[in-house]
């Protein structure tokens, strides 16, 4: 197997993990695009023609009930890839995925990246480790959001976002959290009023700030620490 690329091409881990052979025979179909807020990336229901690996834009993976209300059950930064149904049968089920911050993205066709998981060899290997991760956020989030407090949640939300967006500050409405959280508008307000009265955050003008992130880490629950840890893994194969 051929070593992992020497120069990142990318500020995505998935790419910058791919051997050189495997990211030669995926790279002719790669397109980089620039992904808008409120972007669907796919529905609900729907096939998925791309598959898309961030740089700097945000994807979260939405559920919706028929009375409208919402709640986040996966997030997608630049350590991972929005498309994950593609290799489990083509269609996602249960959720939408919506662009929650604006900025680059490679997209490839979902055949392509189905035939290269095909193979069995390096990628596949790769996403099922990252499927794992996924599933690591998913399940620790039903966790936090039972049994911790609106504080402590909304600290794992901005750091695992701080995580995926590579950045300390983002932008970010009260409106947006309080969607992603399943809480209302006025609990994210008071929450982050919490986290900006220790000095650990700044909210100013829909955009999130992180000014003391070793504060913050401090504070959040365990559930930021065990799906920092999964998606670490990811790459380092661990």
């Amino acid at each position: 197997m051929s070593a992992p690329q020497t120069t990142p091409r990318s500020s995505n881990h998935l790419l910058v993990a791919l051997p050189a052979d495997v990211y030669q025979r995926l790279q002719p179909a790669l397109e980089q695009v620039t992904l808008s807020i409120g972007q669907p990336i796919y529905e609900m229901g729907c096939p998925i023609d791309y598959v898309y690996f961030p740089e700097q834009a945000l994807i979260s993976l939405v559920s919706s009930l028929k009375d409208g209300a919402t709640m986040e059950v996966g997030l997608v930064g630049q350590e991972g890839m929005a498309g994950l149904p593609v290799v489990l049968g083509g269609i996602s089920r249960s959720q939408q995925a919506v662009v929650q911050v604006t900025g680059k993205a490679w997209r490839l066709p979902a055949g392509k990246l189905l035939t290269e998981f095909n193979r069995l060899e390096f990628l596949h290997s790769l996403l099922l480790r990252y499927m794992q991760a996924m599933l690591t956020q998913a399940a620790q989030g039903g966790a936090c959001n039972r049994f911790h407090t609106t504080e402590e949640r909304l600290a794992r939300w901005l750091l695992l976002v701080s995580d995926s967006l590579g950045a300390d500050t983002f932008p970010m409405t009260h409106v947006s959290i309080s969607k992603m959280l399943g809480v209302r508008r006025a609990g994210v307000t008071v929450a982050a009023g919490v986290l900006s009265q220790a000095g650990w955050v700044r909210y100013q003008r829909g955009c999130m700030t992180l000014v003391d992130r070793t504060g913050l880490e401090d504070f959040v629950c365990e559930c930021y620490g065990v799906v920092h840890s999964a998606f670490a893994a990811v790459v380092s194969g661990s």
